[in-house]
């Protein structure tokens, strides 16, 4: 369990920011994986990333390629929601954010210095991400390095919902960037 109901909403919040910046720091910490969802056309369009980073200002930071599907629902529209689980806390977070591309700008270039060499290919591919081919292999011809479409997502929240599942009765918490991350609690 991450929180009960004794402790404060600013106990709450300071121990889901802890939760959120393990997620980013322990490649084991089931936050690690993330779902993004994003707005695309008529549906929604939900995916797993790996949260490669939280800023101290709880900015999210995922990787992908400019190319992507998720690059295009947010070039169109900027608000995405994170949705992590914890299984053995049992815990769901929600965030709401604004996302920003950070596509061949300072920080794009100085992230993707860090990127192993084997690991570039996943940004540099010629093909762009969810086409047909006809079999796997043609999936991985590989680009240019120097002309990749790596790109750094950041999402900045606007709200944090947190439900805590409990046998006793599950508790649920929004904190709202709006009202400086207040805590309120709400119905389960």
């Amino acid at each position: 369990m991450l929180f009960s109901k004794e402790e404060s909403l600013e106990e709450i919040w300071q121990a889901v920011k802890h939760e959120l910046h393990r997620g980013a720091l322990d490649l084991k910490h089931p936050f690690h994986w993330v779902n993004l969802g994003t707005v695309s056309g008529d549906f929604p369009s939900v995916r797993t990333v790996v949260l490669r980073k939280v800023s101290e200002e709880l900015h999210f930071f995922v990787y992908t390629d400019y190319r992507s599907e998720k690059c295009s629902d947010l070039k169109s529209n900027p608000n995405a929601t994170l949705h992590f689980y914890h299984p053995k806390k049992q815990v769901q977070i929600r965030v709401k954010t604004q996302a920003k591309l950070h596509f061949q700008n300072e920080l794009a270039e100085k992230l993707w210095e860090t990127i192993p060499n084997h690991r570039r290919s996943e940004y540099s591919g010629v093909q762009t991400p969810g086409i047909p081919i006809s079999n796997p292999q043609e999936g991985w011809n590989q680009g240019d390095f120097e002309n990749h479409f790596f790109t750094v997502l950041e999402l900045e929240p606007l709200e944090v919902e947190v439900l805590q599942l409990r046998k006793e009765g599950h508790l649920r918490v929004l904190f709202a960037r709006e009202k400086e991350w207040e805590g309120t609690w709400l119905v389960p």
